[in-house]
């Protein structure tokens, strides 16, 4: 352990859930600077890209006329092409615009009644999602309004904000950290000791009170973790579970739901959209499609037996490099 430098912690609230950061600081570095630092760096996302916030950029964007151009930030901007990319390359399992959608079905800052939608008005709502109906300027950073378009980042942009605080902390001479918003992760640079930030992959709750399966823990050395699954936000109707994870495919909850997708990635913000992909696309389809584009990720299923696991290869050798 380094003389001078102590392990500090800090944390706040953002995005409707709290923020925490552990970093290593000299005793004699000002605290308080660095908490408002941070602070500011999530405080532009929320005021970019929270549709809980009536004057943010996202709420505007979804108030306006049809047929009309806007000029993004820089932030907003950049988690919108990347959501929009990632909505390509999954053939739509991640969805920007399904809003509407996941409101009507009783989740979100507009969360309607928690039940199943008449389908009549699941239709309607449907009809106005999309993300093909997404039109990007890369030349301008503008993105077209084709009418009634609703956009939703609260899939990638926690995500966003963790590398937004990771960047500004090494900018300002932090050299090592531990930055988590709502439970996405990412971190750099070795604690005093001269270890690396090591944390415990989040899974189901069964995993918590006594798993088939040993811990899994990553050394975070500049990577970033995400998770997504049942395990946070569902409610049951009738007997049957419904997860706030919808598939914008069937315009419904994902049925059978993963009770967990953990993904690695360098952004946490990618890290962060692919989980929800790869939720929403399950663990055998999403084991598939992982595997062929080399992510990273660990699927956790209930299955007849208990809990299932499966991991891809680019993620066991995580767990490998860590294990050496």
């Amino acid at each position: 352990m380094s003389p001078t430098s102590d392990i500090a912690a800090l944390g706040g609230h953002t995005m409707g859930t709290r923020w925490s950061v552990k970093l290593v600081a000299p005793r004699s570095r000002d605290l308080h600077a660095l908490h408002a630092g941070i602070q500011a760096e999530l405080d532009r996302v929320v005021a970019q890209m929270s549709t809980w916030e009536v004057d943010s950029d996202i709420s505007r964007y979804n108030r306006a006329i049809a047929n009309s151009w806007h000029a993004l930030p820089n932030d907003f901007w950049t988690v919108l092409s990347a959501a929009h990319d990632i909505a390509a390359r999954s053939d739509g399992a991640f969805d920007p615009s399904i809003g509407p959608l996941v409101a009507l079905w009783g989740f979100g800052a507009d969360a309607a009644a928690q039940r199943v939608p008449d389908p009549a008005q699941l239709a309607d709502v449907g009809s106005r999602c999309g993300w093909s109906k997404l039109k990007l300027d890369p030349q301008t950073q503008s993105v077209l309004q084709p009418g009634e378009l609703r956009l939703d980042l609260s899939a990638i942009a926690k995500g966003y904000g963790v590398d937004l605080v990771s960047r500004w902390l090494h900018r300002n001479g932090v050299d090592a950290a531990l930055v988590e918003v709502g439970g996405e992760l990412h971190g750099y640079g070795l604690k005093p000791d001269g270890q690396p930030w090591r944390v415990l992959v989040e899974s189901a709750p069964e995993e918590d009170a006594g798993a088939e399966y040993p811990p899994r823990v990553l050394a975070l050395n500049d990577l970033a973790i995400a998770t997504s699954g049942d395990r946070w936000h569902h409610y049951e109707h009738e007997g049957v579970s419904y997860s706030h994870t919808l598939d914008p495919r069937t315009q419904a909850p994902v049925t059978r739901a993963t009770a967990a997708v953990t993904v690695i990635d360098r952004e946490a913000m990618l890290a962060d959209a692919w989980a929800t992909a790869l939720t929403v696309m399950g663990a055998e389809q999403g084991l598939a499609f992982a595997k062929q584009h080399d992510l990273a990720a660990r699927f956790v299923s209930r299955g007849n037996a208990g809990l299932e696991e499966v991991m891809t290869p680019a993620f066991q050798r995580y767990l490998d490099a860590d294990a050496q």
